[in-house]
């Protein structure tokens, strides 16, 4: 009787022990690893971004609440994971009528995002988050981009959003 008792009470301690586990990992552990990407335009300018040279483009007209975008990119990615920078091609061409926040992202964790983006400048070369350097290592991986378009005048958020896959290549 003492025995079954026992079990009993240490089964009973287990399943306690792992209901509390369960209810703080579901709703009190902080993810540090999401990055939302803001309801209305940074105010801070990407300060990796360079003008495009030969960028002749007026944005384009349209009608009010619409918009229009040109992407120029590259899906060949390079890491270096020394410095904790990246190799890219990424472009927010002048006839675009709206900027752009870009995200880079692996495995669904971003491991960048970059600030406003304007019309009529490009990414060459960004700085990973710090996490970033931690959680990769050399060797391939396939990601994406995801890019928010934002209105010029008003800084909102459109509704469409554009994802992009690419190709990833982590070096030490």
């Amino acid at each position: 009787m003492k025995k079954t008792n026992a079990i009993i009470i240490s089964l009973l301690l287990i399943t306690l022990a792992s209901v509390v586990i369960s209810i703080w990992s579901l709703f009190f552990r902080v993810n540090e690893d999401i990055i939302l990407a803001p309801d209305y335009a940074p105010i801070e300018l990407e300060e990796k971004a360079e003008r495009i040279s030969n960028d002749q483009y007026k944005p384009v007209e349209s009608k009010k609440g619409g918009g229009s975008v040109s992407l120029s990119y590259s899906t060949n990615i390079t890491i270096n994971l020394s410095d904790a920078t990246a190799e890219l091609y990424f472009a927010n061409p002048g006839k675009s009528n709206h900027d752009m926040v870009l995200q880079l992202s692996i495995q669904d964790r971003v491991i960048y995002q970059s600030g406003r983006l304007l019309s009529g400048h490009q990414l060459n070369k960004i700085n990973l988050s710090e996490t970033a350097t931690f959680m990769l290592q050399p060797g391939g991986y396939d990601g994406y981009f995801q890019v928010f378009y934002y209105d010029q005048e008003s800084a909102e958020k459109a509704i469409v959003n554009t994802e992009i896959p690419v190709s990833i290549q982590v070096k030490e």
